[in-house]
C-alpha cells in the first residue's frame, strides 16, 4: 500500500513542478538600496511551492525505492506468450488529472482546499484501482507499459498482466518481476546467451 501511494506522488511530478512554477513568489530588485526580505518572508509566502516540492521528494524517494526493490528480487521469472503494448495509458492520466489539476486558483484558500480534497479522492481511486501504473512520470522516465500472458512454474498461465519495463518486450521473452500488486509487475528481460 505504501509503494502504491509513493507511485502516486511519483504520477504527480510533473503537476507538482507546474504547481511551483506557478505560484512561487521571491521578490527579485536590483535596485542599489535593494535588502533581503528574510527567509521568514520567503517560506511564509511560499507554502505552497514548499508543499510541491516535499511532495516531489516523495515522488523521487518512492521511484529510488521502485529501482531498489527490483535490483534485489528473487530469481521469479515467467515466459511472456502473449503481449500487448499500453503506453497511452500513461498520457490517458496526463490529460485526465495532471492538465486540468494545474488551472486552479492558488491564491484563493477554498479553491486550495478543493484541490487538495480532489487528489485525495483521486489518489484513493487511483490506488484502489490499481491504476498506479498509469504514471506519466515513469513514461518520461522511459519505462514501458505491457499488458501480457506469461507461462509460469510448472506450466501456469497467467493472463492480463500488468509489466512495467525499461526494456522493449516482445513474444518468448522471459522477464524476471517484482510482484507489486495481483496482477501488476515491475519486470525486467532476462537476457540469453543464444
Amino acid at each position: 500500500m505504501i509503494r502504491k501511494i509513493g507511485l502516486y506522488f511519483l504520477s504527480l511530478w510533473l503537476l507538482f513542478v507546474l504547481i511551483i512554477i506557478i505560484t512561487v513568489k521571491v521578490p527579485i530588485s536590483f535596485s542599489k538600496d535593494s535588502s533581503f526580505v528574510g527567509l521568514s518572508f520567503l517560506l511564509s509566502t511560499n507554502v505552497i511551492p514548499l508543499l510541491s516540492l516535499l511532495a516531489i521528494l516523495i515522488g523521487v524517494i518512492s521511484y529510488w525505492d521502485f529501482r531498489y526493490q527490483m535490483k534485489g528480487t528473487p530469481e521469479l521469472s515467467f515466459k511472456i506468450t502473449e503481449i500487448e503494448n499500453i503506453d497511452y495509458e500513461h498520457l490517458t492520466f496526463l490529460t485526465t488529472y495532471i492538465i486540468p489539476l494545474v488551472c486552479f486558483q492558488f491564491d484563493n484558500f477554498k479553491y486550495i482546499v478543493v484541490f487538495v480534497l480532489l487528489l485525495l479522492v483521486i489518489g484513493s481511486i487511483y490506488i484502489r484501482t490499481d491504476l498506479f501504473y498509469a504514471n506519466p512520470t515513469l513514461a518520461i522516465l522511459k519505462f514501458r507499459i505491457y499488458k501480457v500472458t506469461g507461462e509460469f512454474r510448472n506450466g501456469e498461465v497467467r493472463q492480463s498482466r500488468i509489466l512495467i519495463c525499461k526494456q522493449n518486450l516482445k513474444k518468448n521473452d522471459r522477464v524476471k518481476y517484482l510482484k507489486l500488486d495481483e496482477r501488476i509487475y515491475y519486470a525486467s528481460k532476462i537476457i540469453t546467451n543464444e
